[in-house]
């Protein structure tokens, strides 16, 4: 014979099911709520084909994650977190790159993994989507904010990840740095980004800036 107090547990069960028939989200976690949303956005996203439509799409529900990761940054302890590593993926598509390095200081601290779907690490995935991001602004004749690439590659700078990889993240540091007149660390950028790969294309490059340099040091007559 089932004790009072085991009837009253069973009873309890029972209700709590009975109360969930017509709304099985009804007790769900704020986490599995969430996991729901994102699920039903990335169906949104498989429908559109347009790489440049997608990081559209993907700015429009960005918004919808600030609450979410904010709430993480502020009180999370490391525990792996499909929403937040996908909303710092999403971020970099949608060029927040500040927003995305927001949550990559959280998820290289906690070694958090990217989701199941990415083949690439966490720190390997951020420097060469922001190196390739800026890359494609440089080419394009767009401002590229040289402060975000420096920053990625402080907090990827003890990460293991291709050497490729970083070459291209100091390649592209070079060239912005050039850019804003600055040839002394542009120079050292170039140089290691050749160290790391050496047919990253910057040879010339080199050989031009060390010439620029040189006459620079030239007393005029």
């Amino acid at each position: 014979m089932l004790s009072p107090a085991r009837r009253h547990v069973l009873r309890q069960h029972a209700i709590e099911a009975a109360q969930r028939g017509d709304n099985p989200l009804r007790h769900a976690t704020g986490y599995e709520l969430m996991l729901l949303k994102l699920n039903e956005d990335k169906r949104k996203l498989k429908q559109v084909r347009s790489q440049e439509r997608k990081a559209e799409l993907k700015r429009q529900m960005l918004p919808d994650y600030a609450p979410w990761v904010a709430g993480v940054l502020a009180e999370g302890r490391g525990a792996q977190d499909t929403i937040l590593m996908t909303v710092m993926i999403w971020r970099l598509d949608a060029g927040d790159i500040p927003g995305a390095l927001e949550i990559a200081r959280y998820a290289l601290r906690y070694k958090l993994a990217t989701p199941d779907t990415f083949t690439r690490p966490t720190p390997y995935l951020l420097a060469e989507d922001v190196a390739e991001a800026a890359i494609r602004a440089h080419t394009a004749g767009e401002p590229v904010n040289v402060d975000n690439l420096l920053a990625t590659l402080e907090l990827t700078d003890s990460e293991d990840m291709p050497d490729q990889v970083r070459a291209k993240l100091h390649k592209i540091i070079g060239y912005v740095l050039r850019d804003m007149g600055k040839a002394e660390r542009a120079l050292d950028h170039l140089k290691r980004a050749l160290q790391l790969h050496s047919r990253c294309g910057v040879i010339k490059d080199i050989e031009r800036l060390d010439r620029q340099l040189r006459n620079a040091a030239v007393p005029s007559a």
